[in-house]
């Protein structure tokens, strides 16, 4: 699949360029855009040397390769090494009705792959906010174009628009058995969380990307409107939140970047954070 579309690009002198700051991939076209709509967003930046692109063959022939690691018995995480754009990392959910990738990373290459397909492919695509929707569509089509599913609420952020992609309303969506997606909002009106209920040997698992972030102090996690603009959130926000995640027990917390994970007691970590966060902002 990835070999096909990478010769029918080329045969029509397209590209499906990548920016190099935030890592999302764009529709086909014969020269760059000539600006990121996700980088101008006030949530995010464009690079301090101006914008830039590149392409998944460029990021292949300039070294780069997917990092594949397990998380726990279950659970892969996929990053980029060396790390690119905002150096994140998916998480592959497998479960014997099918495997979900929450949150995507701009590179796939054919190890990737065949890995993943050892591994039972990808039933569902989904996410936790705009800026990890990176190579998406691509993801996809290696992947007998499983299903992407992004937020109603978000869809001006989608810069690649395919036949795979489901609009979701925001109701709790389990995608397989034991495996839902949730609409908290906060950090984007359609930001998410997965919950795979028998993670953590059973306790249940919270994956958060940054909707809500694990900090580097990982008894606690933390909530931003925009994180690399220091934009704090606001308190019902950060309460909507709190409300939609009360129905669902977890023990384990799994953020958007390498060893950023509350390996017990998530649930509490949560609360307690939300506690001395409205508590800073109110005075």
């Amino acid at each position: 699949m990835l070999g096909n579309s990478k010769t029918k690009r080329w045969v029509d002198n397209v590209e499906c360029y990548i920016c190099t700051t935030c890592g999302v991939q764009f529709a086909e076209s014969e020269l760059p855009p000539v600006d990121c709509p996700i980088c101008l967003d006030p949530r995010q930046y464009v690079g301090w040397k101006g914008q830039q692109w590149t392409t998944m063959e460029e990021l292949i022939s300039d070294g780069f390769r997917n990092d594949l690691r397990t998380e726990e018995p279950g659970l892969l995480g996929i990053g980029i090494d060396p790390s690119f754009s905002i150096g994140q990392r998916g998480l592959l959910v497998q479960t014997q009705a099918g495997n979900v990738l929450y949150d995507c990373v701009s590179l796939l290459d054919e190890e990737t792959v065949v890995e993943i397909k050892r591994m039972g492919g990808i039933k569902f695509i989904c996410f936790s906010h705009p800026h990890f929707y990176d190579s998406m569509v691509s993801w996809s089509q290696a992947f007998d174009n499983a299903p992407i599913i992004v937020p109603e609420a978000d869809r001006e952020h989608v810069m690649r628009h395919d036949p795979a992609i489901r609009y979701w309303d925001g109701t709790p969506l389990e995608l397989v058995p034991g495996v839902t997606l949730i609409q908290t909002g906060g950090h984007f009106d359609g930001s998410a969380v997965l919950h795979w209920r028998d993670g953590a040997d059973g306790k249940g698992t919270l994956l958060v990307g940054d909707t809500i972030t694990v900090v580097p102090d990982r008894r606690f996690v933390s909530f931003m409107t925009s994180y690399p603009n220091l934009i704090p959130m606001s308190e019902r926000e950060i309460l909507n939140i709190l409300n939609k995640i009360k129905p669902y027990n977890f023990d384990r917390i799994y953020g958007g970047w390498w060893e950023r994970t509350v390996v017990s007691g998530g649930k509490n970590s949560i609360l307690e954070s939300a506690r001395r966060y409205i508590e800073h902002i109110s005075g």
